[in-house]
């Protein structure tokens, strides 16, 4: 006969998973942010980083879980 206890039946991994979790949704919203800040951009900034329109354009409409 097996004996099971509270402890032996907790989910050791649930700290770490639901960070992650945290983790992954702030850098979608980080992306969200970024790309549409990136929207609004000058001709001259686009320049000046090195990028042109159409850069902009593609990153601009990825989706937020794209890298």
């Amino acid at each position: 006969m097996s004996t099971c206890t509270h402890q032996s039946m907790t989910n050791h991994h649930a700290p770490g998973v639901l960070a992650e979790a945290v983790e992954l949704l702030h850098t979608w919203r980080e992306r969200m942010q970024q790309r549409r800040e990136l929207t609004q951009w000058s001709e001259r900034d686009i320049r000046d980083a090195g990028m042109s329109k159409g850069d902009v354009l593609y990153e601009a409409s990825k989706p937020f879980w794209r890298a």
